[in-house]
């Protein structure tokens, strides 16, 4: 099927391409009368702006782009990504923005993908997540030039905005949570190591157990992939050791629900022997039995808040970096007082 141009709507018309033009550019040179026309025209047989076109008169694209450095599989089933892309979507639509995904395999390819879209007039700008340490995409987003928002820590997000939230204030929330319950063997299956939210929560985790006082408390770190299998994997080494924790904290809902998996398939009883906690709920959390402990936050609107950012700094707007709201926790049946006997 032949693509609708100008010259059709300058045909149906009656005018010339040129009063086309300016009518659907916003230009003067033509009437309110015969501009309400043409445009009325433009929507009735599909037109709509050529990116080619578009881009050699230097206009802007309405799309944005978003590159994840992580595997398709794990997309399709962490609910955070979802409805992280869910809040920005929610944005966009707004504005008749669209949002360009890709998934890629590394951070060389990622910035590539980057290049060849601010290249190709394709986006206005993009959104940087998984922040790593002395992050390579960061100068090349700078040099770039382009408007970006990253969604992460802005210790090491250089001269981009940043949007992110406390983690470690969760983190200590959290053992808090669990020491007053009385454990004092307690394990953190975390996410990957390289990056900087793991870190942050690595080191909040270990300075939370070190500073409770006069309560000892013995703490060990596994780090994954984040995926179920890794999850049950690192919690069966947990509770086959001879120390095992009595309390555990995943770093998502998919690694929880698997070693709540493995302690059923262990025999060991949750709570009454192990008490567990997700970070980001979810309703898988809820409908599972016992439904999960989990760190609650609304990730919708913490995409939101990123695309929000994201189109001021494309109109031209200065955005400086924006705290969102930490993630607080919300006790479930997964948790419980340590048994005397553990």
């Amino acid at each position: 099927m032949k693509r609708p141009t100008i010259a059709d709507i300058a045909s149906r018309a009656g005018v010339s391409k040129v009063a086309v033009s300016y009518a659907l550019n916003g230009q003067p040179g033509v009437s309110e009368a015969t501009r309400a026309r043409i445009v009325a025209i433009a929507d009735e047989i599909g037109w709509r702006p050529n990116s080619a076109a578009r881009a050699l008169n230097g206009a802007r694209a309405n799309c944005v782009g978003l590159a994840l450095c992580r595997p398709a599989r794990i997309l399709g089933v962490e609910p955070f990504f979802m409805e992280l892309i869910s809040g920005i979507e929610g944005v966009l639509a707004d504005r008749s923005y669209a949002l360009l995904l890709q998934v890629v395999t590394s951070h060389q390819q990622e910035s590539e993908v980057y290049r060849h879209w601010w290249g190709e007039s394709r986006i206005d700008g993009v959104f940087l997540v998984d922040l790593h340490y002395s992050d390579s995409r960061v100068s090349e987003l700078e040099r770039l030039g382009m408007p970006v928002v990253v969604i992460g820590h802005p210790s090491e997000s250089g001269s981009l905005s940043a949007v992110w939230s406390d983690d470690g204030e969760a983190v200590r929330e959290t053992v808090g949570y669990l020491v007053a319950l009385g454990h004092r063997r307690i394990a953190r299956v975390a996410g990957l190591p390289e990056l900087v939210h793991t870190t942050v929560r690595d080191q909040a985790f270990a300075q939370a157990c070190a500073g409770i006082g006069e309560h000892a408390v013995e703490h060990v770190i596994v780090h994954t992939d984040y995926t179920g299998e890794e999850g049950a994997r690192a919690t069966r080494r947990l509770l086959s050791s001879p120390d095992r924790p009595t309390a555990i904290i995943y770093d998502n809902d998919i690694m929880a629900v698997a070693g709540l998996s493995v302690a059923q398939e262990m025999r060991v009883d949750v709570p009454r022997d192990l008490s567990i906690v997700a970070w980001d709920d979810s309703p898988l959390s809820q409908v599972v039995r016992p439904p999960l402990t989990a760190l609650t936050r609304d990730i919708p609107a913490y995409g939101a808040h990123a695309a929000q950012r994201l189109l001021a700094l494309i109109a031209g707007e200065s955005v400086p970096p924006f705290e969102d709201q930490a993630a607080i926790l919300t006790p479930r049946g997964s948790t419980g007082p340590a048994h005397t006997g553990a």
